[in-house]
């Protein structure tokens, strides 16, 4: 084994650690609130932070892709309740049947993810100002379409409810099963499908990585990078729809925040803002840390304004934890002679067993710390040469 595969190896462990963190973190929080919450660990709860999951959950999914390619989508929240509003404003007012009402939606919010890729990839326009825009129009046009009223979908149990039960199946002793986190994990294992296993993911994430190389190798970046917009659009319409069979009403003004939900649990999950690395796995477990966090501060009795504040600093905190994955991915290191002779130590005790490798260690250790201590007296040597040569 040569000292390249150690490094290889370490490297290896470092990103296996990496993705243990985000669902160690899950673990933690649900247990935290489960032994300090009140009426936490319930099947209700769990029920409830599964319904809350799906919505944010696939939007989130979609955000994936568009944050891969060294995007953002800040209209993805909008778009769902917007596409929602006019889908239930065509069975309430216009008349329509529900299933075309329902696609009506997909069609709506595909359409705002299309127009988002034009503004990106074709005119070029920073994807943060050309989603901030869309998410205006989006708020705009439900509220127009819809007159400024709610849009009502049917309850559970009535004419044309069917599509609820996909999401939420009610048994005849009123025992409820959450069936839409298998339409959730459904969708995930299909976009984890494209991005790991199609000439699209592979595409998405080299447009992510680096731009101008992928277009130099004959990657048309404009149309995958487009692409990545219209499956946020698309999964922002299915959002709409576990939205209108969770809560039944819909109004115009919702919307404007979900989009902060979907992108912390984006980046918990591991998925870069620079673009070019994240997966679909860890966008659920970040999702589901946000739904978490949204059910179990009000068990610890914090009202909706101390809600806000604790989901702001998640949401920075995991922009900070991007930001700090960002630098160490990217740090060049340059080894010392004491890191050097430890690595080379490690490779020796790795291949020996028992008295041997406790005496080999011994020695490492009282070695590394020799040579750590002249380095250290070298470094201060030179500071203080640079100081009497800035004097002079």
């Amino acid at each position: 084994m040569k000292l390249t595969d150690t490094n290889k190896l370490r490297e290896k462990r470092g990103v296996n650690l990496q993705k243990l963190l985000a669902p160690l973190a899950l673990v933690i929080v649900y247990a935290f609130f489960a032994l300090f919450g009140r009426n936490f660990f319930s099947y209700t709860t769990l029920v409830n932070i599964l319904d809350s999951s799906y919505y944010i959950g696939f939007i989130a999914i979609g955000v994936t892709f568009v944050i891969i390619t060294g995007g953002i989508d800040l209209s993805c929240g909008t778009i769902m309740m917007a596409s929602t509003i006019i889908g239930g404003t065509a069975y309430k007012t216009w008349g329509w049947p529900m299933w075309l009402s329902l696609l009506l939606i997909l069609l709506v919010s595909t359409s705002f993810g299309l127009f988002n890729g034009i503004l990106v990839s074709r005119l070029k326009l920073p994807p943060f100002i050309a989603t901030l825009g869309t998410m205006m129009i989006s708020l705009g046009t439900g509220s127009i379409v819809s007159n400024v009223r709610s849009a009502t979908f049917p309850a559970r149990g009535a004419a044309d409810s069917w599509f609820k039960g996909i999401f939420k199946y009610i048994a005849p002793n009123n025992a409820s099963y959450p069936t839409g986190a298998l339409v959730l994990f459904g969708t995930a294992f299909i976009a984890y499908i494209i991005l790991t296993r199609t000439k699209m993911g592979r595409y998405i994430f080299a447009v992510g990585s680096n731009k101008e190389a992928a277009r130099l190798s004959g990657v048309d970046v404009a149309k995958w990078e487009m692409m990545a917009y219209v499956i946020s659009g698309f999964l922002a319409g299915v959002g709409g729809i576990a939205f209108a069979a969770a809560y039944t009403t819909v109004m115009p003004a919702q919307g404007q925040g979900f989009e902060l939900y979907a992108i912390a649990g984006t980046v918990i999950g591991g998925t870069s803002l620079s673009g070019g690395a994240g997966s679909v796995l860890g966008t659920m477990i970040g999702v589901y840390i946000m739904s978490v966090l949204r059910a179990g501060l009000p068990s610890m009795n914090l009202q909706a304004q101390y809600q806000t504040f604790f989901t702001g600093i998640v949401v920075l905190g995991a922009v900070l934890l991007d930001i700090y994955r960002t630098k160490k991915a990217t740090e060049v290191r340059i080894l010392t002679a004491s890191d050097r002779y430890r690595q080379e130590m490690l490779l020796k005790i790795s291949q020996v067993q028992g008295e041997e490798a406790s005496i080999l260690r011994a020695e490492m250790n009282r070695e590394y710390r020799r040579l750590r201590h002249e380095e250290k007296a070298q470094k201060a040597a030179l500071r203080k040469q640079e100081k009497e040569f800035e004097k002079s």
